[in-house]
């Protein structure tokens, strides 16, 4: 994967700095996109943390719920590091609540920046993949959209059009060389997760099979694997990462 690019939404996360990191000591140059509300100070300290453990990363700003920023970003990268050959969807948030509590704006949130986020990304590199007969999109999605969770119809509706948008652009780019795939991942043992009381962790680890949440190293080597030049016999999948949580 020697010179090969990968730009993660995302990135300054828990999974998505896991994931960057993985690319990196896979041979990729890797860029992070970024929001924190605008807080550019924040991204510049995680990206000095980076390279401090060893990992030159890339950053560049942008509003994934916005196609034209989506752009620029994705232009900014390409002139720093060149051509995007990976396009990780990694980028997204949570506003919980049941049906007859959630409002306009926490369902039009979600869904805007979960899914509409995949369009103006993958929209604004899948021609450049299709110039250059190469690219990988890899979508994370959750657990949540394969079997739904109360409290949560806006995320599950999002993260399974996910699902839906992968298997239809995987044969629209099949025979170009370019592979679309989604990846599931179960409870992570993220800092969001971590800070959900123990007594309600110690109940979703119960309904593990493994006996344990996952890790985002864990996550991010499935996005390896799929962003792998030897992974072109693989697309319109979607590959479940939950310990067993969810099987079908």
């Amino acid at each position: 994967m020697k010179g090969r690019v990968a730009f993660v939404t995302g990135g300054t996360g828990g999974i998505g700095t896991a994931i960057c990191r993985r690319l990196c000591d896979e041979g990729y140059k890797v860029a992070a996109g970024y929001n924190s509300g605008g807080d550019h100070e924040k991204a510049r300290a995680w990206q000095a943390e980076q390279k401090t453990a060893g990992y030159d990363i890339a950053i560049s700003y942008g509003d994934v719920r916005d196609f034209e920023s989506c752009k620029r970003s994705i232009g900014e990268v390409e002139e720093m590091l060149g051509p995007i050959d990976v396009l990780v969807n990694n980028a997204g948030i949570t506003r919980d609540a049941t049906l007859r509590k959630m409002t306009p704006d926490m369902w039009g949130a979600v869904l805007t920046s979960n899914l509409d986020s995949v369009f103006n990304m993958t929209r604004n590199v899948i021609e450049g993949m299709i110039a250059r007969q190469f690219g990988r999109i890899v979508n994370v999605s959750s657990i949540n959209a394969q079997k739904g969770q109360l409290g949560q119809t806006n995320y599950s509706a999002a993260k399974a059009g996910m699902h839906g948008f992968t298997k239809a652009l995987s044969q629209e780019v099949a025979r170009k060389g370019v592979t679309v795939n989604t990846i599931s991942p179960g409870y992570i043992a993220t800092k969001m997760v971590m800070a959900v009381p123990e007594e309600i962790r110690n109940k979703i680890i119960e309904d593990i099979p493994v006996g344990r949440l996952g890790t985002p190293e864990e996550i991010a080597r499935a996005v390896a694997f799929l962003a792998a030049d030897e992974a072109g016999f693989i697309t319109g999948s979607d590959l479940s990462v939950n310990g067993g949580q969810h099987m079908h």
